[in-house]
């Protein structure tokens, strides 16, 4: 174990092109999976086989992110 202090993400550390394109729907807040990151939540129920976009940034691979 480590005694260092967990740097906290938070909304000022995504980029703005990010939070613009999110959907109405679609929020940011702390993850259920990992409390020092930030998770996507709906506001409301999503139907399957919604599609979102378009999207605007870097294309990450898997190991990337």
């Amino acid at each position: 174990t480590s005694d260092s202090p967990v740097a906290v993400e938070t909304l000022d550390d995504v980029p703005e092109h990010v939070l613009r394109g999110l959907p109405e729907d679609v929020r940011l807040f702390p993850s259920a999976v990992d409390k020092s990151r930030l998770g996507v939540w709906a506001t409301k129920s999503i139907l399957k086989g919604k599609k979102f976009g378009p999207f605007v940034g870097d294309k990450k691979k898997r190991s990337q992110v």
